[in-house]
């Protein structure tokens, strides 16, 4: 998906020995958006900013060796190996020296010509890494300006995590003029460093610079033209995330102490097998403990009682995701966990006074086909005509936020026709739903509608499973443990007619580790090109019936 941004000048941080003044460029294609004022607590919007950006820099997923020189060695060591074996011959042994003395010459040449291009492509490389870091990430952020807050949105590069810096306005003081609405802002990688710069003795001042949407079109040689090209699981990730914050979730207060255990024992440790998950064991009444895999220990948290009235036990996986949260440790008053289920998203929400920073995770830091059991969060959860939707839209965006019930109880609707609207609302990435303060807030993810026909399903065999799950038509039929914790499942799905004989082994990972289905695509790639819509199915129906 193409994202056009046009900026008026560059975001800039103006520090001075008295003063840090930051000042965002807004798109201005889209509505104009701008806000103005000066921050009570430097310290924490700096460790939260900072946060912010290790959300957007990061990228967890496995990075395989170079082994380009490895490769060009082992040629040139197979074209000796020949050329020694030919030279074994005597009647050959002058023809090798020529051919040999050819190709060294040939060599020389190859390098004499493309030296300088490689000199230079890296050169190009380093002088990019130093001096335009932003142009190696996606770097622009979502902010949004409402009647009580602002806050800052961002998506991690390998799509597995998002970060929610919002701000009350009790954080300002001198807070000026301000227009309601979302747009992207210009943020480069260089901020970061002038962001460390922030000190309590400085008066820091926030501005989303209004004179953006001023220029006159005569001064067109003073816009940036940005065009990104988002793949579409970006987009469908960040919506996902927007609806998962909407579903039933086990909540508990963790204090920042035993967040800190928790990093500090990640630091300290390092997997190399499975499984790799952290355990929260969640007792009424008593300590939460939470145990890491695959060494099983438990780590108690003293400070932190679960005041739930059920005990559950919640597996996550992707725990050195936690780190971002490391900075914020020090100026953080308690942090709420949210645990949708096994393998399903979690989501953290740091304390900062009159700052809220929110850490969403995906149920794997992999967003690959063992991700099975979440590809349906953006399912339709009740069906509301286009008028009763539009409508519900229309009342919030008169408060910009607002609470399911008093919707309800202002339009005179039924409280699940507003949840069902406001969850479509959430889909279509217009709204979003507040965890820190359980309201539905107006951001629109983009300018334009998104194209929800191509995002709600990565590919065709996952929308082919998600229809065989809604129908009725997948039966599951066994689903045992073994001794080595492996799941089993043994099934069927109806398919056109016929009858579709599905087994899956999954793993302490939740990755799928085997899988027999009897159609066409299984018997042509196994599991090289991902299971069959089948497997999917099967996989999805005991998802749906564990959580």
């Amino acid at each position: 998906m193409i994202f056009e941004y046009a900026y008026h000048g560059s975001t800039a941080v103006e520090s001075a020995p008295d003063r840090t003044g930051m000042s965002f460029a807004p798109d201005t294609k889209r509505q104009p958006t701008y806000f103005s004022g000066a921050l009570r607590s430097g310290l924490e919007f700096r460790e939260a900013i900072s946060a912010l950006h290790d959300v957007v820099v990061s990228d967890l997923r496995f990075k395989p060796k170079d082994r380009e020189a490895y490769k060009a060695w082992l040629e040139q060591q197979e074209q000796q190996e020949v050329i020694e074996v030919m030279a074994q011959a005597a009647t050959v042994r002058a023809q090798v020296r020529e051919i040999e003395g050819e190709l060294t010459q040939l060599n020389r040449e190859i390098q004499r010509h493309m030296g300088p291009f490689y000199k230079a492509q890296q050169a190009y490389f380093d002088y990019l890494y130093k001096n335009d870091y932003d142009a190696w990430f996606v770097l622009d952020p979502v902010i949004t300006v409402h009647p009580d807050q602002i806050f800052f949105e961002c998506f991690s590069q390998d799509e597995s995590t998002y970060g929610r810096l919002a701000s009350n306005y009790e954080e300002f003081v001198d807070v000026g003029e301000f227009a309601c609405g979302t747009t992207n802002v210009d943020y480069s990688a260089a901020l970061y460093d002038e962001f460390q710069k922030i000190r309590t003795y400085k008066t820091t001042r926030l501005d989303v610079d209004p004179t953006g949407f001023e220029v006159k079109t005569t001064a067109e040689a003073s816009y940036r033209e940005v065009k990104i090209d988002l793949p579409d699981t970006w987009v469908r990730g960040f919506l996902q995330v927007s609806s998962a914050m909407t579903l039933p979730a086990v909540s508990f207060e963790l204090h920042p102490l035993d967040l800190f255990n928790f990093c500090f024992f990640l630091r300290r440790h390092r997997e190399t097998h499975g499984p790799r998950s952290m355990r929260y064991v969640l007792t009424p009444g008593k300590p939460v403990q939470v145990v890491f895999e695959p060494w099983n220990v438990t780590i108690d948290c003293p400070r932190s009682i679960y005041q739930g009235s059920d005990a559950h036990e919640i597996r996550v996986w992707g725990r050195r995701r936690l780190h971002v949260l490391e900075r914020l440790i020090s100026v953080t008053k308690k942090l709420t966990v949210h645990l949708l289920g096994k393998g399903m998203p979690s989501f953290y929400v740091a304390d900062l006074g009159t700052m809220s920073f929110t850490l969403g995770l995906s149920g794997w830091t992999a967003n690959d086909w063992a991700t099975a059991g979440n590809f349906d969060l953006m399912a339709p959860r009740a069906e509301v005509d286009s008028h009763t939707a539009v409508q519900v839209f229309d009342a919030l965006k008169e408060n910009w936020r607002e609470s399911p019930d008093s919707l309800a109880q202002r339009l005179n609707l039924d409280r699940a026709t507003v949840l069902g609207a406001l969850g479509t609302w959430t889909q279509a990435g217009r709204a979003i739903y507040d965890l820190d303060q359980g309201v539905y807030r107006v951001r629109e993810l983009s300018r334009e509608p998104l194209p929800l026909d191509k995002l709600r399903f990565a590919n065709p065999r996952e929308e082919a499973a998600t229809a065989f799950v809604t129908r009725g038509k997948v039966k599951l039929r066994e689903q045992r443990l073994d001794a080595d914790g492996n799941l089993h499942l043994g099934g069927t799905v109806r398919d056109a007619g016929a009858r579709r004989q599905v087994k899956v082994m999954i793993d302490d990972d939740e990755r799928i580790r085997s899988a027999q289905c009897n159609c066409s695509f299984y018997f042509k790639n196994k599991l090289y090109k991902g299971p069959c819509e089948h497997i999917l199915a099967l996989r999805m129906q005991s998802a749906r019936r564990l959580h």
